[in-house]
Parts: C-alpha cells; sequence; structure tokens
C-alpha cells in the first residue's frame, strides 16, 4: 500500500528538451541535405550522442516522491536515477527553502553537507537520516510531503 504518492514535473526541462529536440533534427536535416560525399550522410556516433542527451534531460523531467510501509522513494522520470530511505532511519522532517545556487537535479552540498534532489522551483523537505546524513527532495507539495513522512516515521 502506498500512503503518499505525488509527481512534481520540470516544465524549464521540457521546454529545454523539446529546444534541444529541434537543434538536433534542423542539425540531422541540414546534414541529410548536404550533396553526397565522402564525409556525408547521418553520423552514427552523432546520432548516439544526440539521443543520450535527450534521454538524460527526459530522465529529469519529473520527480516522484512515494511512501509505502517500509520506505520513502525518489524516481526522476522513468527511473534511470532512483533513492530509496528506509523509514526506520529517517529520525527528522521539516520544509526548507533551496537557495537559488544549489540547482536543480541530483547534488552533493558540501557546507553544509547534504544531498539535493530536485527538478523545479525551491521548495523542498529536508530528511535527517540517523547517521547524520542530510538529504533534500524537491517538491511543490511541501506541507503534504513532511506530514507523510513524518505519520509514517511514526506508526514505524
Amino acid at each position: 500500500m502506498i500512503a503518499y504518492r505525488h509527481t512534481q514535473i520540470s516544465y524549464l526541462i521540457l521546454v529545454v528538451a523539446l529546444v534541444v529536440i529541434a537543434l538536433f533534427t534542423w542539425t540531422y536535416i541540414t546534414a541529410r541535405a548536404e550533396p553526397h560525399s565522402y564525409y556525408s550522410g547521418t553520423n552514427f556516433a552523432v546520432t548516439a550522442v544526440m539521443v543520450f542527451i535527450v534521454l538524460i534531460f527526459g530522465s529529469f523531467a519529473s520527480l516522484t516522491a512515494s511512501i509505502d510501509e517500509n520506505n520513502l522513494r525518489i524516481k526522476f522520470g522513468y527511473g534511470i536515477f532512483r533513492k530509496k530511505f528506509s523509514l526506520n532511519e529517517i529520525i527528522s522532517a521539516k520544509i526548507v527553502k533551496n537557495h537559488w545556487y544549489y540547482g536543480w537535479g541530483i547534488r552533493v552540498w558540501f557546507w553544509p553537507y547534504m544531498w539535493i534532489y530536485n527538478v523545479s522551483g525551491f521548495d523542498a523537505v529536508e530528511i535527517i537520516m540517523k547517521n547524520g546524513t542530510i538529504y533534500r527532495i524537491g517538491t511543490d507539495q511541501p506541507e503534504k510531503l513532511k506530514t507523510a513522512i513524518q505519520q509514517a516515521v511514526h506508526f514505524n
């Protein structure tokens, strides 16, 4: 049973991904339109890099946070990047605001030492683990996520 589940969408990443796809499409069409020669035509390496870049953008287009009986799970996009936190290891959860310079994506910050998982905006829920590690999970519903974490930790 899932006690909480919410997906935050990063519209900025989606727009940037669409612009990159348009640029790659234009580059691809332009390269194919050149007169045939030894160097013309589709280059597999360039096409592979283009596809890889688009897949990376797609993987950071959303962040899903979910809580089940035992774990708090976060997943970026279609799931290449994911993290699981045992509810038994969480000692606190509070709402925080990230600074603009913390950025988006998966970050490690050294002062104070913490891991940041964020796709959009500056609102986050900070969880502290029993071993002292700090994690910040970005969300557009910080109150709901904090409450869900506190309730799940309380019942464990």
